[in-house]
């Protein structure tokens, strides 16, 4: 069975109100960033957002208003500036439920969903108050050693988006540099939807399967987007575009829509797919 190549309107189109999605890459480092804007211009809505350290991606999505719910670690638009602004808004006036996690804590309930288990136990959670606040259970050694441990619920969502530089023709996905949290991320969810910069010869996936992040049989749908982690990077292909970033953290309506406007994928070529 080899995955379908649609038109990224197609693919957000799979995804529904409601659903919960895991977005792969890091802070503003391959994230599947096309699909994120057009899941907005689709008017997608009440959606659950998992990650351990998104930026851009959740806070372009509470800025429009269509977040019900986020799991995530740190959140952050990283060193050069700061922290989310429209996430924090979100929060802060209770329009965004927040599950506060440790990145460690998400990729344990990632890890018991992807390992079909109920829960994952996980060292380093005490003295925080991230248990009390969220209904974390902690539990005995049953061997005996006299140590405990807390145990996170699985996390299982909807869909795993994540983008890459490569796709064959088949949808195997490969991943140049560091695959983040991806791997977890399609492995716990019931669906994977990826993004691509290109599709290059099977021969070549064939030649290196140990570089196969996910092979096609668990990809649902992909859609060819070049620079659709724009404005952030894809190693290694292209860096971060800073001074969209800046000209998207002006916070006037007419500056979001300018910046969505501006997004490569919304050339003609990119939405016929």
């Amino acid at each position: 069975m080899t995955a379908d190549f649609v038109s990224l309107p197609d693919l957000a189109a799979r995804i529904s109100d409601g659903d919960a999605l895991a977005l792969g890459g890091s802070f503003l480092h391959r994230g599947p960033f096309a699909l994120v804007r057009e899941l907005i211009r689709q008017g997608r809505t009440d959606l659950e957002i998992i990650k351990q350290s998104p930026g851009y991606d959740i806070d372009a999505l509470c800025r429009a208003g269509r977040v019900a719910k986020a799991r995530c670690g740190i959140v952050a638009m990283e060193g050069n500036f700061g922290l989310a602004p429209w996430y924090r808004k979100a929060i802060e006036n209770k329009a965004t439920e927040l599950e506060e996690h440790a990145c460690a804590s998400l990729t344990a309930g990632l890890r018991a969903a992807a390992f079909g288990v109920p829960f994952q136990p996980i060292g380093g959670l005490d003295g925080s108050a991230l248990p009390d606040l969220n209904g974390w259970k902690r539990i005995e050694d049953p061997y005996g050693s006299g140590r405990g441990a807390y145990v996170i619920p699985a996390i299982t969502p909807d869909f795993a988006v994540v983008h890459t530089p490569e796709v064959s023709p088949n949808g195997d996905v490969r991943v140049l540099g560091t695959p983040h949290w991806d791997r977890i991320m399609t492995r716990a969810a019931k669906k994977v939807l990826v993004v691509a910069e290109r599709v290059e010869p099977l021969e070549t996936f064939q030649e290196r399967p140990e570089m196969t992040l996910v092979p096609h049989f668990m990809v649902d749908a992909v859609a060819v987007v070049p620079h659709g982690a724009w404005p952030g990077s894809c190693h290694p292909d292209y860096a971060i575009d800073y001074p969209a970033v800046e000209r998207y953290l002006t916070d006037t309506d007419e500056a979001f829509a300018a910046h969505l406007a501006e997004a490569p994928e919304t050339r003609e070529e990119a939405v016929r797919g």
